[in-house]
């Protein structure tokens, strides 16, 4: 019978705890209603004090890549393609690299110096200036390729003016660097070409030292010099083809294996043309030797010269410029502050702290009307005073 009484106190207990609860609303309706509103008032009213903030966009794509075309150029001359393509892979995620582009120092710094914005931001050092250009400039690529930055300011105008910037600036960058791989395969043929360019001049003036004519060579004809040489300059080739092939793959692999074949071929067809090639006469020794240095450097000068073309054509078909879909205009609407938003937010943000007030002074309250309860508070109390230095 007892615990029977037990179980039926119980649900009349939650009961008067939750009556007691909605009693503490009803006390305190008006701090819980006019406190809200209050504070949602007077956030609005301090959202108008806010300057506006107006935010400037510009969509561009970034600059594509043929990498189909970039490595049908490649096989067409094997050995030297290689050192310049085969290591050099191409960008996962160019978006993302053009995004790093932005955000860089050079780019930013140029920025900085153009628009004065160590004045305009109120700032002592160039990299709190940076700090403020990153918060105040955006950037996001999207699934479609095209990169989005937004940037904020008080001025519609100088909003659109730094926006549009970022893209003038990213594009001087890009003047700067190789970043495509036709890019990069075009300076290294560029590099190569003058030095082997220098070789080839050096070879013959050289070979017009000797005083000797093609006609002195009865004996040992220039088209067998000349193929020796040819010869000698595609074993440089693939020479160079398997030593940048070392970087990116293993002696296991199928290619390198056949690059490898094919020079041991090279080296054996070129040490058979070495050996059946006839003697010169007296005072032309001198004369086969540097004419076939000669054509050596000349053969290898005709290969990079190919390809350094067909790099270039390759760059102007990738490009490394920017085109811009939607430039950025000055908006007409302000981005910032959300008065409806900011005043709805300090309502709500205020009616929970006050319903939390509310509810812990009504616990303070009937915990004092307890014996027990008062006495652990006041003991808490004078710890607590104790712990403070104050007795």
């Amino acid at each position: 019978m007892t615990e029977q009484a037990q179980t039926t106190a119980a649900p009349e207990d939650d009961e008067i705890s939750l009556l007691d609860l909605l009693q503490t609303i009803v006390d305190n309706l008006r701090l819980l209603v006019l406190g809200p509103l209050a504070v949602g008032l007077l956030a609005l009213g301090i959202s108008f004090a806010i300057p506006p903030t107006y935010t400037a966009t510009v969509k561009f794509l970034p600059p594509q890549q043929q990498q189909s075309a970039a490595a049908g150029m490649l096989a067409s001359l094997g050995g030297l393609g290689s050192l310049a393509g085969g290591a050099l892979g191409g960008l996962k995620n160019p978006a993302d690299q053009y995004l790093a582009f932005m955000k860089s120092n050079s780019v930013q710094d140029a920025l900085i110096e153009r628009f004065k914005l160590q004045e305009r931001y109120e700032t002592k050092f160039k990299v709190d200036t940076r700090k403020e250009l990153t918060t105040n400039a955006r950037a996001v690529s999207g699934k479609d390729g095209l990169i989005t930055l937004d940037v904020d300011d008080k001025d519609p105008h100088f909003a659109a003016d730094l926006a549009n910037a970022h893209v003038d600036e990213l594009q001087k960058l890009l003047a700067k660097l190789a970043v495509t791989e036709a890019q990069q395969r075009r300076m290294f043929f560029e590099k190569q070409l003058g030095q082997v360019k220098d070789k080839m001049i050096a070879a013959e003036l050289a070979l017009r030292a000797t005083g000797i004519s093609s006609n002195a060579l009865k004996s040992n004809p220039t088209a067998a010099v000349a193929g020796v040489a040819a010869l000698k300059a595609q074993v440089t080739a693939q020479e160079v083809k398997v030593g940048a092939m070392r970087g990116y793959l293993a002696e296991t692999a199928p290619d390198f294996k056949q690059a490898m074949n094919e020079l041991a071929s090279l080296r054996v067809q070129l040490a058979k043309q070495e050996k059946d090639e006839p003697a010169a006469g007296n005072g032309q020794g001198d004369y086969v030797s540097k004419y076939r240095e000669f054509k050596y450097q000349e053969t290898l000068f005709d290969l990079f010269a190919k390809q350094f073309e067909l790099a270039k054509v390759d760059e102007s078909r990738e490009g490394a410029v920017i085109q811009v879909l939607d430039a950025a205009q000055p908006p007409e609407k302000k981005a910032k502050p959300k008065k409806a938003l900011i005043a709805i937010i300090a309502t709500l943000g205020a009616g929970f702290a006050l319903l939390l007030f509310v509810f812990i002074r009504q616990a303070v309250r009937n915990a004092k009307q307890d014996s027990a309860t008062a006495s652990k508070l006041q003991t808490l109390r004078q710890s607590w005073r104790t712990a403070l230095g104050k007795n």
